[in-house]
């Protein structure tokens, strides 16, 4: 119990560090734009729907040639005249230590309930450095002024590449709510299903029985590094459903089925958001089955992205 409600502490620590990094950001929904529809496929070396996450001026659609964070690669597939590409994040051993530190996309538009995938590899990284702290991290992100902030998110510490994370954001700056769900994909065990609130002395952890069988269906082998899954979960006013795709049976394994709670905050982001991925290294979160996997980077590790989609309901 006080190793989970230790790593979900750190966890909370660090979602509030991004949060004040993070510039104001308010408009009401007639001073927005919303994306429509899209594959944001990388058949050319370009971004359609997103931008690169830059901590310096550039020119908003377009790669800096000096910043090798983001870039594209050539797909591996049988087929040599295959000329569609992978988007890699890359990250820099030299970056800081916290979440949105490294690369990350972001949507040029808003986004709110719909359909979210993705289909990505992490970096296999178990051989080369076992206990580095690293995070890659897919998710929508807004925080409103007024409504507060609006988050989902599916979440690889590469240290465990088996072990997923799923859950929400949600509540005003200063007194934010977190549920979530730990999940080893290999196995089928979830190791603990949460909801926490508030912040520093006046922050409090419960686990939930609510929506926690001890197992879910689980799939043979897994290994986030080893091979490209799709991803993804659907946004509704109501309930939240996170997903992963079976890569042989090609079935929908529900991760969980969130449907709220008789809170005051029910968990369930109400407002629109941007649509994002990132890649960050992390010196005090670390994975579930590993409390030293918080070393820094020694190598520029790379997350591989076929394609990305967005279905608005």
């Amino acid at each position: 119990m006080y190793k989970k409600f230790f790593s979900v502490s750190l966890a909370v620590i660090l979602t509030a560090g991004y949060i004040i990094a993070q510039p104001p950001q308010s408009g009401s929904p007639s001073e927005v734009r919303f994306h429509v529809p899209f594959v944001e496929k990388f058949d050319v070396p370009k971004l359609d729907f997103f931008n690169p996450n830059f901590r310096r001026p550039t020119e908003a659609n377009n790669f800096r040639e000096d910043d090798s964070r983001y870039h594209f690669s050539r797909k591996i597939t049988p087929q040599p005249e295959d000329e569609s590409y992978v988007l890699v994040l890359r990250l820099d051993p030299e970056d800081p230590a916290g979440a949105g530190r490294g690369p990350e996309i972001i949507s040029k538009d808003f986004t709110h309930f719909g359909s979210y995938s993705i289909r990505l590899k992490v970096p296999n990284v178990v051989d080369v450095q076992p206990n580095v702290g690293a995070v890659v991290g897919y998710f929508t992100y807004h925080m409103d002024a007024a409504a507060g902030l609006s988050e989902i998110d599916v979440e690889w510490l590469i240290a465990d590449p088996e072990i997923i994370y799923v859950g929400t954001w949600t509540g005003p700056r200063g007194n934010l709510q977190r549920v979530g769900r730990i999940i080893n994909m290999a196995t089928g065990h979830i190791y603990n299903t949460y909801w926490r609130v508030g912040t520093g002395s006046n922050a409090t952890f419960t686990e939930r029985a609510q929506n926690q069988p001890e197992t879910i269906q689980p799939i043979e082998n897994f290994n986030a590094s080893t091979q490209f899954y799709t991803y993804g979960f659907d946004w509704y006013p109501d309930r939240v459903v996170w997903w992963i795709i079976h890569p042989v049976t090609e079935a929908k394994i529900v991760l969980w089925d969130y449907a709220g709670s008789t809170l005051d905050f029910t968990g369930i982001p109400s407002n629109y958001s941007r649509y994002r991925v990132n890649f960050w290294h992390t010196n005090n979160w670390w994975v579930e089955t590993n409390r030293n996997s918080i070393d820094k980077p020694l190598f520029p590790y790379e997350v591989e992205i076929e394609w990305i989609s967005y279905t608005p309901f």
